[in-house]
């Protein structure tokens, strides 16, 4: 018997729910954002999926090079540089499976290595909708964010979603960057060492 996607979601809600309570906050700000993401996922399952209009969580993933250097997408709709990433999707077993397959979709790149354990989480204001065929309307997003080391020798390819991929140094980055792209760079780089 196959799992339906109300089973799905609620392991995803799970995930969520032992990742944030577990997850040792790699800055004063992620810290709040995680505690205030635990009280979103106190409305339950629904909280993963873009129906709770309020606010749903997200995932995302930093992908880093054996160089240092990171990989982020000039978002198409909101014209700002960031990681890859976005909604969880029915299938989703976990937020870190999520950020993995966004990543993935959104960078072309196969056999990205990931880290399970989140280095940061965000919450920002967005306009959520239009690719369904919607207009698209304000909510915010939850966002856990993860790592994923870049095996050498790949190349990017960009999605529909981005309208530019590039690599930059951490000291060396584009503008105008997303909400909290900064502020994962260091905990990313940590993890490499």
């Amino acid at each position: 018997m196959s799992a339906s996607p109300g089973d799905s979601v609620t392991s995803l809600y799970d995930d969520a729910v032992r990742v944030l309570t577990e997850w040792q906050a790699t800055s004063d700000e992620a810290d709040v954002f995680r505690k205030q993401t635990s009280e979103l996922l106190q409305d339950g399952p629904v909280a993963m999926t873009r129906a709770h209009r309020r606010g749903h969580v997200t995932a995302s993933a930093l992908i880093v090079d054996g160089d240092g250097r990171v990989l982020l997408c000039l978002h198409g709709r909101l014209n700002k540089w960031m990681q890859l990433g976005g909604h969880c999707e029915p299938g989703d077993v976990s937020l870190a499976a999520a950020a993995l397959r966004e990543a993935t979709e959104e960078s072309g790149i196969a056999g990205l290595v990931l880290d399970p354990d989140p280095i940061d989480v965000d919450i920002h204001e967005v306009r959520c909708g239009a690719a369904e065929g919607v207009s698209a309307t304000p909510s915010v997003h939850y966002d856990v964010r993860f790592l994923l080391r870049c095996p050498a020798g790949t190349e990017e390819q960009i999605s529909e979603e981005s309208a530019e991929l590039a690599w930059f140094s951490p000291d060396n980055l584009p503008s105008p960057l997303a909400s909290g792209t900064v502020r994962q760079i260091a905990p990313a780089l940590a993890r490499l060492r």
